[in-house]
């Protein structure tokens, strides 16, 4: 599903919540408020959502491969088998998040917050980690 940012916007704007399969590949939505949207197997790559209000949204198996998040709300997102390859998650609030399987290989979450996300299966291979707070361990 082609869209520009406008309209995406307009729609979220007037109630629509459902994107799945949403192709936004280096569009700007920096800021937007998308809280609660279902972006399922959506193409974020190389998109600018940097403080962008994610929370609570469906990004299972999307594709945010080198996209700006830097500063965004993704508190309780669900990102099941996301692609965050290179993401940019500088200071992003993950709190809460489902990361099961999502690969973060090369991301950088630099002071990026953690607590209580499922990291269960995900590739973190490579990532920035400075200052993140991570999930406690399961003992």
């Amino acid at each position: 599903m082609l869209m520009d940012a406008d309209e995406l916007l307009t729609r979220y704007g007037a109630g629509d919540r459902d994107f799945k399969g949403a192709d936004l590949i280096g569009m700007s939505l920096k800021g937007a408020n998308l809280s609660g949207a279902n972006f399922r197997e959506g193409a974020f790559s190389e998109a600018d959502l940097s403080g962008a209000n994610l929370s609570e949204a469906f990004l299972n198996e999307a594709s945010l491969s080198a996209a700006n998040l830097t500063g965004a709300n993704l508190r309780a997102a669900n990102l099941n088998g996301a692609n965050l390859f290179k993401a940019k998650l500088r200071e992003a609030d993950l709190r809460g998040a489902n990361l099961k399987m999502a690969d973060l290989t090369q991301a950088d979450l630099t002071n990026a917050n953690l607590e209580g996300a499922n990291l269960w299966g995900a590739s973190l291979t490579g990532a920035k980690l400075e200052g993140t707070v991570m999930p406690e361990q399961a003992e």
